[in-house]
C-alpha cells in the first residue's frame, strides 16, 4: 500500500501543479479589465473600487488553493492566535521563512481572518510571467536590495509609494524579516546569533512603520514550524505535507518606532532592529520548544 502511495503521489503532484497553474491563469484574466482601469484612470475613487475588485479576485485565488491543500493534505495542522482578527482591519505581518511552501501556509491560515496579504518582493519579481503584472495590479511593494541587505535610498521612496496607497483599502503588509528563506548554508555563512533563524533585515519593515504605522492596528509575529522538516514546493503539491505549526502574536508596535519624519534617522533604524532582535530571539526559543515537542502533542 505505501508503494501504492509512493507511485501515486508525482501524478497528485502534476495534477494540483495543473490547477494551481488553471487557477492562476483564471484569476490573472478576470484582473486584467480592472487592472487597466485602475492604470488609465487616475481617479482615487475609480481606483479604490478596483482595489476592491482586485482584492475579491485575490481572495477567491487563495480560497481555490486553500481548497486543494485540504484535500491533498489532510491532516490538521495546529494554528494558534488567530482568534479575534479583524479581516477589515490594517496588520503588519513578520514572519520567519523556511519554504515557499510559507506563502501558501499564511494565506491559507489568514484567508477570511485578515486582508489579503500584500508581500514585500524583491524588483525583479515584477517581471515575472502572469504573477508578476497581477502583482503590480494589487499594489504589492517591490524593493530592490542595497549591500547591506536593505533596501536602496532611492528604492524607499518606491516602496513608501506602493505603502501610501494601502491606506484606500484594508490591507495587511507581510514581511519575512530574514529576507530570504533559511538554508543550514545562509545560517552558517551569517554565523547567525540564532540557533533556527537568519539574522533579521529591517529595511522593509522599517519602510512599513513610516509610511502607515500609525494605522496598523498591531503586528502579528507569526512562526512556522515544520516538525517533520522543511517542505519543497513539489513536496506540498504530491500531499507530502503532514505537520505544520504555526503560531501568531498579536504584538503592539511601540509609539517610538512610528513617525515618516525620523524613518531615516540611524538612532530610529537602531531602535527598529533592536525590538525586531528581541521579538527575534523570543521566536527563536520557541521554534526550539515547538520542535522540541512529542508527536503526540501535535495531533
Amino acid at each position: 500500500m505505501s508503494n501504492l502511495k509512493l507511485m501515486l503521489a508525482p501524478l497528485r503532484g502534476a495534477l494540483t501543479a495543473a490547477l494551481l497553474g488553471l487557477n492562476t491563469l483564471v484569476a490573472f484574466s478576470l484582473m486584467v479589465p480592472p487592472a487597466l482601469i485602475k492604470l488609465l484612470v487616475p481617479a482615487n475613487r475609480v481606483r479604490a473600487g478596483c482595489d476592491r475588485v482586485l482584492n475579491a479576485l485575490a481572495g477567491g485565488w487563495v480560497a481555490i488553493n486553500n481548497a486543494w491543500i485540504a484535500a491533498v493534505c489532510p491532516a490538521p495542522w495546529r494554528v494558534q492566535g488567530v482568534e479575534g482578527l479583524n479581516r477589515r482591519g490594517w496588520y503588519l505581518v513578520s514572519s520567519n521563512h523556511r519554504s515557499w511552501v510559507d506563502i501558501l501556509v499564511l494565506q491559507r491560515v489568514f484567508h477570511g481572518r485578515i486582508p489579503f496579504l500584500k508581500f514585500f518582493l524583491k524588483r525583479e519579481l515584477v517581471w515575472v510571467p502572469v504573477i508578476g503584472l497581477a502583482w503590480w495590479a494589487l499594489d504589492f511593494p517591490f524593493l530592490k536590495r542595497g549591500r547591506g541587505g536593505g533596501a536602496g535610498r532611492g528604492d524607499l521612496a518606491t516602496t513608501r509609494r506602493s505603502c501610501e496607497k494601502f491606506k484606500r483599502v484594508p490591507t495587511a503588509v507581510i514581511n519575512f524579516v530574514e529576507g530570504t528563506r533559511f538554508t543550514a548554508a545562509k545560517h552558517a555563512a551569517q554565523h547567525s546569533s540564532y540557533r533556527h533563524l537568519l539574522e533579521p533585515r529591517t529595511g522593509g519593515l522599517g519602510v512599513a512603520l513610516a509610511t502607515m504605522g500609525e494605522q496598523f492596528e498591531a503586528m502579528l509575529d507569526v512562526t512556522i514550524v515544520y516538525p517533520e522538516g522543511t517542505p519543497s514546493f513539489w513536496a506540498l503539491l504530491c500531499g507530502n505535507v503532514k505537520a505544520v505549526t504555526v503560531d501568531v502574536r498579536q504584538c503592539a508596535i511601540p509609539p517610538n518606532l512610528l513617525g515618516a519624519g525620523s524613518s531615516g534617522n540611524r538612532a530610529h533604524r537602531q531602535r527598529i532592529r533592536k525590538w525586531v532582535e528581541g521579538r527575534w530571539a523570543e521566536k527563536d526559543r520557541l521554534i526550539q520548544r515547538l520542535l522540541a515537542e512529542p508527536r503526540s502533542a501535535r495531533e
